[in-house]
């Protein structure tokens, strides 16, 4: 059973971390959670699309996409492949693209907007790594919590 967002958040206070970016909800599932996944990279969904064509086993694949949106990270092909492999979500500090088919998967996908533009294809990134943004530290195996109140953030010692 998931928890809301709001009430994880009255019974870890500030051990709890909120995401204060405004990431918008573009997939058809609006509340999932799941351990921590991380990639960074910027423009580029070479890694992204490697990375969720794994078995998702429920996780929650964080991506840290520098804040653009210039060139759209993930698209419902990428997508499709996340539920294909059981991925919870997807949560993209970056575009997205394919919003309409993006919206009738039954995949969790919180992007912070959209961009029909292709993204490069090189592979230029990492995986496994801390990612920071919206005041909130995303470490791999950290329990993340998504839904319409927004995104949060467990330590990996805390469960619910």
């Amino acid at each position: 059973m998931l928890i809301p967002t709001a009430d994880l958040y009255d019974r870890y206070d500030d051990t709890l971390g909120s995401c204060d970016i405004q990431l918008r909800q573009h997939g058809g599932v609006a509340a999932f959670a799941g351990p921590a996944v991380t990639v960074r990279c910027f423009e580029d969904n070479a890694l992204v699309k490697a990375v969720l064509a794994e078995p998702g086993e429920g996780r929650v694949l964080v991506v840290d996409g520098g804040g653009s949106v210039h060139t759209a990270l993930m698209g419902d092909l990428i997508a499709g492949s996340a539920v294909a492999n059981g991925w919870a979500g997807v949560v993209i500090n970056g575009a997205v693209r394919d919003v309409a088919a993006l919206r009738a998967l039954p995949l969790g996908v919180k992007a912070l907007g959209t961009n029909p533009r292709k993204s490069a294809k090189t592979g230029v990134g990492e995986r496994d790594v801390p990612l920071s943004f919206g005041n909130c530290v995303f470490h791999p195996g950290a329990e993340v919590h998504c839904d319409d109140d927004g995104v949060v953030v467990l330590p990996p010692r805390e469960r619910p």
